[in-house]
C-alpha cells in the first residue's frame, strides 16, 4: 500500500524545485548606466538539491521529512570553465557550518544548478571549524586556486568563552573543481587574515596576494585596508611584508574595514578591482561594494578610484540573516567584454549584475574621487551643474 503522505509531498517538492531551477531572469533598467541588476536572485536555499535535504527512501522516511536543513546560499567565487559559468557557492546549513559547492549555468544569469555533491575539502593538520568566501583564481601556473577563510576557535580564549575565533587564509587548488589539493594556510606577520585574494600572475617570480591584515577576528584594530605582499612559493605560502593598497579612511564607506572581492580583471588601462567597504550606522554595520583601478605593472598602486559605493543593498536585498549587506567575491569577464558581477545580499542569497569592461573603466576613470569633506562634495556637484548649463535644454 502506497504512502500517500510520501507520494504527495514528493510531487510537490519536485514541482517547486523544478520551478526554482527553471525560473528565467530579466535585466532591469539601469538608473546609473553602470550596470544592470536582475529581477530575481540566482541562487537561494530553495536551489539546494532535494537529495541533499531528504532521505528519499520511503521505508526510512515515511513522512518525507527534511533530514538536513540549509539556511543560505551566498558569497560565491566565480570562474568560466569549459564554456560554463561556475560559482563556488558558500552554502550554510542549519547547523551554522558553511561549505563550498559548485553551481553551474549556461548563460550566467539564470538556470544555476548545483553539481551532484558539495566540494570535499581536504584538511590540514589543524582542522577547519568553518570555511567560507572562496575566491577563485585561474593562475598562470595552470592551477585554479581557491583562497578562503578558515575559522577555528581561539586557543587563547578564556575558559567558558565559546565564541572567540581566529581567521586564516586557507588555500586549495584544482584542475577541474572536482578534485582538490589542500595547501598550508597562508602565513603573515600582520595578525589574522580574511578576504585574501591570489593575483593571477607571478611578480618577480613570486606568488602575489592581496590581503586584509587585522588584529582580531571581527575588528581590524590597527590593521585593515587592502594589503599586498609576495610569497616565494605557493606550497609554503608566507607573506613577510605587506604594503597597504587601499586604506580604511574616516567617514567613508570603508571607514571600519575593507577587503578585496574577486581576483582583478586585466584591461589595457589597468587592473579592475572590486572590493567591499564597511561603515558604522545606528542600525549596525553596512556593507557596500566599490571599484577602483590599479597599475598594470605595479598592481598595488591605485590609479583611479571613484567616490562612494558601486553597489549597495536595495529593497529586498537589505533583509536577511545579516541585514544591510552586499558582498562579492566573484566576477567573470567574457571575451566580448561583458562582465558578470556575482554578489550576495544580507548573507542570504546570490544575485548577478551585468556590465562591461568599457563601462567599468569609464566609471572608474571619469567619476569624481572622494574629497573627504562635505563642502568639497558640494563643490564637485556645482562643477557638474555649471558644466551642464549648455545642455539643460535636454531636460525640457
Amino acid at each position: 500500500m502506497k504512502n500517500r503522505i510520501f507520494e504527495e509531498r514528493l510531487q510537490v517538492l519536485k514541482s517547486r524545485h523544478q520551478k526554482t531551477l527553471l525560473q528565467s531572469n530579466e535585466a532591469l533598467f539601469s538608473d546609473n548606466g553602470i550596470y544592470c541588476r536582475y529581477k530575481n536572485p540566482i541562487l537561494t536555499r530553495e536551489s539546494i538539491p532535494l537529495h541533499w535535504r531528504y532521505d528519499l527512501n520511503e521505508e526510512t522516511n515515511p513522512f518525507l521529512m527534511e533530514r538536513i536543513g540549509f539556511n543560505a546560499t551566498f558569497n560565491s567565487g566565480a570562474i568560466k570553465l569549459n564554456g560554463k559559468y561556475l560559482l563556488a557557492v558558500r552554502v550554510e546549513g542549519n547547523d551554522r557550518k558553511s561549505f563550498f559547492a559548485i553551481a553551474e549555468s549556461d548563460n550566467g544569469v539564470d538556470g544555476f544548478k548545483f553539481w551532484d555533491k558539495p566540494i570535499t575539502l581536504p584538511q590540514t593538520e589543524e582542522l577547519d571549524t568553518n570555511v567560507y568566501d572562496m575566491r577563485l583564481t585561474q593562475h598562470d601556473d595552470g592551477w585554479i586556486y581557491g583562497v578562503f577563510c578558515t575559522e577555528r576557535k581561539d586557543p587563547n580564549a578564556a575558559s567558558g568563552d565559546t565564541s572567540s575565533a581566529v581567521a586564516a587564509a586557507g588555500i586549495a587548488r584544482s584542475k577541474d573543481l572536482l578534485k582538490w589539493e589542500r595547501l598550508p594556510d597562508l602565513i603573515s606577520t600582520t595578525g589574522q587574515q580574511r578576504n585574501v585574494v591570489l593575483f593571477p600572475h607571478l611578480i618577480e617570480g613570486k606568488y602575489a596576494f592581496y590581503t586584509r591584515p587585522q588584529d582580531g577576528f571581527i575588528d581590524t584594530g590597527k590593521g585593515g585596508g587592502v594589503g599586498f605582499g609576495l610569497s616565494e612559493t605557493i606550497e609554503k605560502p608566507e607573506v613577510k611584508e605587506e604594503v597597504i593598497v587601499d586604506a580604511k579612511t574616516y567617514h567613508t564607506i570603508y571607514e571600519v574595514k575593507n577587503g578585496l572581492g574577486p581576483a582583478p580583471i586585466r584591461t589595457d588601462k589597468g587592473w579592475l578591482q572590486l572590493a567591499h567597504g564597511v561603515r558604522n550606522t545606528a542600525a549596525g554595520l553596512r556593507y557596500t561594494l566599490y571599484a577602483f583601478i590599479t597599475d598594470l605593472e605595479k598592481p598595488w598602486l591605485v590609479t583611479h578610484k571613484p567616490h562612494g559605493h558601486l553597489i549597495a543593498p536595495l529593497k529586498e536585498e537589505r533583509v536577511g540573516d545579516v541585514s544591510n549587506v552586499v558582498f562579492s567575491n566573484g566576477w567573470i569577464a567574457d571575451e566580448d567584454g561583458k562582465v558578470f558581477i556575482y554578489y550576495a545580499s544580507s548573507d542570504t542569497r546570490m544575485h548577478v549584475a551585468t556590465t562591461s569592461i568599457d563601462q567599468l573603466l569609464d566609471y572608474c576613470i571619469n567619476s569624481p574621487q572622494d574629497q573627504l569633506h562635505s563642502h568639497l562634495s558640494v563643490n564637485t556637484i556645482n562643477q557638474l551643474v555649471d558644466s551642464n548649463k549648455p545642455f539643460m535644454h535636454l531636460l525640457d
